[in-house]
This record gives C-alpha cells, structure tokens and sequence, in this order.
C-alpha cells in the first residue's frame, strides 16, 4: 500500500481523502497545504503539515503526492502546485475508481483523477493533472489535454480534443470531431457542435424565473388534471354492470 500525501484542506481535498481510503490501494499519510491556509493541525485523522516543510516530515523517497485541487483560477493553481510538488521530488499519483469503465491501452498522465461511473471509451489520451467526474462519457479517440477539469455528467462524442486549462461544466456535450481550444469555459449545460474560439466562455440562458408562485402553479396543474380528465360513459358502465 503506497503512502500518499494530498494537497489540500478543504471540502474537496476531504473528498479525495474518502475516495482513496474506500477505494484504493493507497494509504493517505497527511495533508499538506501553503502555511498561511492552515485552519486545523488534523483533519481525517491525520496530520495537516506546512507545504514548505512538507519533505522533512514526508520524504519524497518514501511517500508520493496528490495535489487535491479542483478548477481554482482556470486550473492554475492545482498546475503551480502539480509543478512545486515535482521540484521537491514527489511522485504524483493518478486515482481512477474502481466503478469507472476503461478499456486497455488506456493512456492517461500523472495527478489524475477518473471518478465512479466515468466511460473511457478505447483510444483516448488524457493529458497530467486532469480531472474527469463521476457519469462522464469520453468518446473514442478524443483527447483531454493537461490541465483540464471535466464535471460530471458531461459527455465528450468521438474524436474531440480538448485544449489545456480548460473547465468543462456538468452536463454539457461535445459534439464529435470538434476541438474546444485551450483556456475555454464550457458551462453547464451547454452543448457544443462547433470549433471553440481560445479562452472563449461559452453559457446557456439563465433559467426565467416566472411571475406565478410555485403555489398558484400547483392549483393550475389541479384544476387542469380535472378538466382534462376524460368523461365518464354512463352507458357503457351499466353495460359493464350487466
């Protein structure tokens, strides 16, 4: 069981820590994060420890690293710390759920994450320090560059690449052979069927938000269930009767 160290304090870096407790061959030792971050010495039953001490007290030699970071800043910040954790001599680990669907020859990096449900179809490439969510589909012969955070839900067709940096939102869809270029902003939702331009952000409507109360719409659906319900045929029921 490889000892591993992950980046991170917040809701999100606990979540790791569950997942690999429950669901890996990895043991978490501790967490690490920048000195000024530190809320608790502890968290999950393990110690919480200052990045810029972190190898006198978890040698690299002898324990690898998970940067437990989501989409902060574009992806920036989980890369600066993915490269800070390199220059100490870390070993970045990559956790793909056992729940997740993958077929051989699967080419994926290192700080990756591949969550419950997730299908990789064949012949895809999954660049370093990528995230992949819970019910995602990627399609066959696609490609996630580094850098990037995909959330659940989203479903990636046949022969995409996907540029660097880039924050795909939940349940939107690539359609097959385009390219979303780097530093885009897919939002949730969204469906996507062309070329993207560069750090363009792409959003659905907003939902409207209609003049009736949620009580004056349960009324209209009560009497509307009452008018549309179908006569009875007195007739036919004494017929049944007979």
């Amino acid at each position: 069981m490889k000892k591993v160290v992950l980046f991170g304090n917040n809701r999100w870096a606990e979540f790791v820590h569950f997942c690999l407790t429950h669901d890996s061959s990895f043991e978490v030792a501790g967490f690490t994060v920048d000195r000024e971050y530190i809320i608790d010495d502890n968290l999950c039953g393990v110690p919480v420890v200052p990045f810029d001490q972190v190898e006198s007290i978890f040698p690299p030699a002898e324990y690898a690293m998970l940067v437990a970071i989501s989409y902060q800043g574009m992806n920036r910040l989980r890369e600066e710390k993915y490269y800070q954790a390199k220059s100490k001599g870390y070993e970045l680990i990559t956790y793909i759920s056992s729940k997740a669907l993958t077929w051989p020859g699967l080419a994926i990096g290192d700080n990756c994450l591949v969550f419950e449900y997730a299908s990789l179809n064949p012949f895809i490439k999954i660049g370093n320090n990528v995230t992949i969510g819970a019910n995602v589909l990627i399609g066959h012969h696609s490609v996630i560059s580094d850098h990037c955070f995909v959330s659940s839900g989203t479903v990636i067709l046949g022969s995409v690449t996907v540029g660097p940096y880039c924050l795909i939102g939940a349940n939107s869809a690539i359609k097959e052979k385009v390219t979303v270029a780097g530093d885009c902003v897919i939002g949730s939702g969204v469906a996507i069927s062309k070329d993207t331009r560069e750090k363009g952000v792409y959003i659905e409507h907003p939902p409207e938000l209609l003049p009736k109360s949620s009580d004056a719409l349960r009324k209209w659906l009560s009497w509307s269930a009452k008018a549309n319900k179908p006569a009875t045929n007195s007739a036919s029921t004494e017929s049944r009767k007979d």
